[in-house]
């Protein structure tokens, strides 16, 4: 199965930005994927989904 577009997306920021943390503006939310998500959850104080 291959992954959702964004997904993809993620993963090709990343591989040029490993140390960034990357986010996507969907609509009016942020939303981060992975290892992004594990390390900024904390951070904000918010629940990963």
């Amino acid at each position: 199965m291959k992954p959702a577009p964004i997904l993809e997306q993620y993963q090709r920021v990343k591989r040029e930005y490993p140390d960034a943390i990357v986010l996507f503006r969907l609509g009016d939310f942020y939303e981060t994927f992975g290892e992004d998500a594990e390390r900024v959850a904390p951070l904000l104080g918010i629940t990963l989904t």
